[in-house]
């Protein structure tokens, strides 16, 4: 597919329907996220691939908020096989399949394995996981694999 910016994501499995914001890098040249405030909201690195055209888009969102679950708050519990739609400005829809979920310690989060480029369409998914603490937040990261398996 060409490129075109992403404006919504569908997971069916876990009842995501949300739109999407793009995102850039912070000061310290890591990856931003969508507003905590917003509970539906998904992140995507405009600057990164499309979701659909050649390369790793990335999409981030949170798992929840001081009121309760957000838009990633289900990602841990997806399987290979579930189907994922992000739904681009040029009216058309990249049809993703999960290869994978798992979960990274922060602290041993494989950058180049989430981030490098790809010669095929992918999508990975972040979100914080594992065990919380209220001085240093989520230990960990739940990330989802995804490549393109369709278009319409």
């Amino acid at each position: 597919m060409p490129p075109s910016e992403p404006t919504r994501i569908r997971i069916p499995s876990i009842r995501v329907d949300a739109p999407i914001t793009a995102l850039g890098l912070d000061p310290d040249h890591h990856l931003s996220t969508p507003p905590v405030a917003v509970k539906n909201l998904v992140g995507w690195y405009r600057d990164g691939a499309s979701p659909g055209a050649p390369g790793n888009a990335i999409a981030i969102g949170h798992v929840d908020t001081m009121t309760g679950p957000a838009v990633f708050y289900l990602l841990g519990v997806l399987h290979p096989g579930d189907l994922i739609e992000v739904i681009r400005r040029d009216r058309r829809t990249a049809v993703f399949t999960i290869d994978a979920v798992r979960i990274y310690l922060k602290s041993a989060f494989p950058d180049a394995a989430v981030y490098s480029p790809t010669a095929r369409p992918e999508l990975h998914l972040i979100t914080c996981g594992g065990s919380y603490d209220k001085r240093t937040g989520y230990q960990s990261n739940t990330v989802v694999s995804a490549h393109l398996t369709a278009s319409r």
